[in-house]
C-alpha cells in the first residue's frame, strides 16, 4: 500500500506527555484527592453502585512507584462513533504497558463491545501498532454501538476475560459507552472477578465534559476540520454574493461544536440550542431572528450569508422537544413494530394523531411532510428519535423563506433569497488528529495503564490543565460514578453520565454573544484554513477557542 507523504510524516511524530508521565514508570506515584459523589440523585446512584461509588479522585505525581509488580493482560475496545485520536489512545496504552513489563499483553477486541461478547480479538505487537500512530479513524480494531447493559452480557464478558487471563478492560467511548463501563466495573467488583475497567473520554460533540474532563478527545480536530470547511464556504459566499448557506454541524444534545465553529469563523448566524431552550423560542421566532439578518444584509445589497445550525437544535425548541418526548413515549417498547407495520403514511398519520396531545399535534401538523416522516425514522438504541436525521438546516431555510415572502408582501423586504444546504458530520470524525489531539489521546492511553497498574476500577482516565503546554498537563483519574445522574431512557429510569451543555454564563458564549449582532449584519468572516501539523507551536499546538476562553 502506497502511503501519502503526510501519513509517513505523522508516523514519525512523537506525542508529548504530561511532565509527570515523562519521569518513567518507576517514578510515578499517586496523590489521593477527596471522596466523590454523583452530580445528582446521590442516593439512587450509590444504591446502584455500592462497590464503586464515592471513591477518591487521584492525581499522578513524581515519586516512588508503589504499585504491585505483576504481569498485566489488558483488553481494549473502541465504542460508538469515530473521533480523531482514538488510535493514539491505544498506542499510549500499549507503550505504557510494554514500558512497565515487556511481557504484558494488549488484546484489541474487534467491532466495539460486541467483540468482547463474541471473543473476537487480535493481540497487538509493535509492527501492527506502528501502522496506526498519529492517524485518524478507528480502523485499528473497528468500533460498534452494542450496549453492555444486561447481566447475561456481563457474565459472558467475565468468562471471556477469564479465558484469556485478562486483568483489565479499557473502554474508549462517549457518555453512553463510559456509563456502560461504569456498570460493567460495578458488576466485576460485585462478583470478585479481579478485572478492572477504565474509561477514556471520547466524543467530537464535546458534551462529555465537567470540572475534571476539560475536553473530550476528537473535539479539537473535528471542529478545526469543520471550521476550515465553513471558512471555505464563507469565502465562496463572499465571492459569489448570491447564496445563503445553511450549515448543520454535529451536536445532537449540546451546541459545543456549533459554538466553537462560530468562534473560529464568525458567521452571520449561529443558533445555540441551550439559548433557544432558555428563551423558550418557538420555530417562528427562530425563523424571524434569521430573517432579520437576511433582510438587514439585503438592505446593504448583500443577498448572501452563512448560518450554522447544530444538528440537535429542534430538540431545544420547547414546543418541538415536547413533541419529540411524546413521540418517544408513543413508540416505546413494542409500539414501534406496531407503527412500522402500518402500510401507508395516511394510516401512520392517524396513529400519530390519536397518540399525541392536541398541542403537540398542532406543532406536528405545521411541519413539512418530509420533516414529519423524518421524526419516525429508525430509533436510536434507547428508542428515541434520532434528531440527527432531521434536516433542520432545510427546515429553517424553508421557514425563513416563508417569513421573507410575508415581509416582501408587506413591502418591508426587497432582497433576494436563495439557500444552499450542507451537513458537516462524517467529514470531521476520522481526520488526521491535530497535534493537540495526538498528544492528548496518547496521554489518556498512557495514563489509563497507570490507573490499571495501581489497581483502580470504575475510573475515567483524565488529563487536565490542557490550555497549557503538554509539559504542564496534569494526569490522574476520577470515578465514573461522579458524572452520573438518573435520566428517562426508553420509558425507564437509567443511571447515565450527565451530558455537559453550553453554559450561557460561560466565557465562550459571552464572547460570542458580545459580537454576534455585528457579525449578523456585517461581513466579518474569518478563514481558519487547514490544520497545521508542522511549524510554530503557537500555530500547531493551538487549543480550541472554547478552551482558551474558558481558561483565560
Amino acid at each position: 500500500m502506497k502511503l501519502s507523504p503526510l501519513q509517513l510524516a505523522r508516523y514519525q511524530y512523537n506525542p508529548k506527555l504530561p511532565g509527570m508521565l515523562r519521569n518513567g514508570i518507576s517514578e510515578i506515584c499517586v496523590s489521593n484527592g477527596k471522596a466523590t459523589q454523583s452530580v445528582a440523585d446521590q442516593e439512587k446512584i450509590q444504591a446502584l453502585f455500592p462497590n464503586t461509588y464515592g471513591k477518591n479522585e487521584i492525581t499522578f505525581q513524581k515519586g516512588q512507584n508503589t504499585s504491585e509488580a505483576k504481569k498485566q493482560i489488558v483488553g481494549v475496545i473502541l465504542s460508538g462513533g469515530q473521533a480523531p485520536g482514538g488510535h493514539n489512545v491505544i498506542c499510549g496504552l500499549y507503550d505504557a504497558l510494554k514500558a512497565t513489563n515487556p511481557e504484558n499483553v494488549l488484546y484489541g477486541f474487534k467491532g466495539g463491545p460486541s467483540g468482547l461478547i463474541n471473543d473476537d480479538y487480535l493481540i497487538f505487537d509493535d509492527a501492527y501498532i506502528n501502522q496506526y500512530r498519529n492517524t485518524g479513524g478507528f480502523d485499528i480494531i473497528g468500533s460498534g454501538r452494542t450496549k453492555l447493559e444486561s447481566e447475561e452480557q456481563f457474565a459472558i464478558v467475565a468468562d471471556v476475560c477469564k479465558s484469556h487471563g485478562i486483568t483489565a478492560i479499557v473502554i474508549i467511548g462517549g457518555d453512553d459507552s463510559n456509563t456502560n463501563a461504569g456498570v460493567l466495573a460495578e458488576y466485576f467488583a460485585a462478583h470478585n472477578t479481579g478485572v478492572q475497567v477504565i474509561g477514556c473520554p471520547k466524543t467530537i460533540d464535546g458534551d462529555l465534559k465537567n470540572e475534571d474532563i476539560e475536553c473530550s478527545f476528537g473535539f479539537d480536530t473535528a471542529t478545526k476540520t469543520y471550521s476550515e470547511m465553513i471558512g471555505n464556504i464563507e469565502r465562496d459566499a463572499n465571492s459569489a454574493k448570491k447564496y445563503w448557506h445553511f450549515i448543520k454541524v454535529m451536536g445532537r444534545s449540546a451546541s459545543h461544536v456549533a459554538l466553537e465553529c462560530a468562534l473560529e469563523t464568525q458567521p452571520n448566524i449561529c443558533l445555540i440550542g441551550e439559548e433557544v431552550a432558555a428563551k423558550k423560542m418557538s420555530l417562528a421566532q427562530i425563523a424571524d431572528y434569521i430573517a432579520d439578518s437576511v433582510a438587514s444584509r439585503a438592505a446593504k445589497g448583500w443577498n448572501f450569508g452563512v448560518a450554522i445550525i447544530p444538528e440537535g437544535i429542534v430538540e431545544f425548541v420547547p414546543e418541538f422537544s415536547v413533541l419529540i418526548a411524546e413521540i418517544n413515549e408513543l413508540l416505546a417498547g413494542e409500539k414501534t413494530a406496531q407503527f412500522n407495520a402500518l402500510p401507508s403514511w395516511k394510516e401512520k398519520y392517524a396513529f400519530i394523531e390519536n397518540g399525541l396531545t392536541k398541542e403537540s399535534m398542532a406543532v406536528f401538523a405545521i411541519l413539512p411532510e418530509n420533516i414529519q416522516q423524518q421524526l419516525f425514522l429508525e430509533r436510536d438504541p434507547h428508542g428515541n428519535v434520532q434528531v440527527s436525521l432531521i434536516e433542520s438546516e432545510k427546515l429553517f431555510s424553508a421557514l425563513v423563506k416563508d417569513n421573507l415572502a410575508a415581509r416582501k408582501a408587506a413591502g418591508s423586504y426587497k432582497g433576494k433569497f436563495s439557500a444552499q444546504h450542507h451537513f458537516l458530520g462524517y467529514e470531521g470524525r476520522c481526520a488526521f488528529p491535530s497535534n493537540f489531539d495526538a498528544d492528548y489521546c496518547y496521554s489518556l492511553g498512557y495514563n489509563a495503564f497507570m490507573l490499571i497498574q495501581y489497581g483502580y476500577n470504575g475510573y475515567l482516565s483524565k488529563v487536565s490543565n490542557l490550555h497549557k503546554p503538554a509539559e504542564e498537563w496534569v494526569a490522574g483519574g476520577m470515578p465514573i460514578t461522579k458524572m452520573m445522574n438518573i435520566e428517562r431512557r426508553n420509558g425507564e429510569d437509567k443511571p447515565v453520565i450527565r451530558k455537559a451543555l453550553v453554559e450561557l454564563d460561560g466565557k465562550p458564549f459571552k464572547f460570542f454573544e458580545a459580537n454576534r449582532e455585528l457579525w449578523a449584519v456585517e461581513t466579518c468572516y474569518t478563514y481558519p484554513g487547514a490544520i497545521q501539523y508542522f511549524g510554530p507551536t503557537e500555530v500547531c499546538d493551538l487549543t480550541t477557542r472554547t478552551l482558551a476562553l474558558e481558561k483565560a
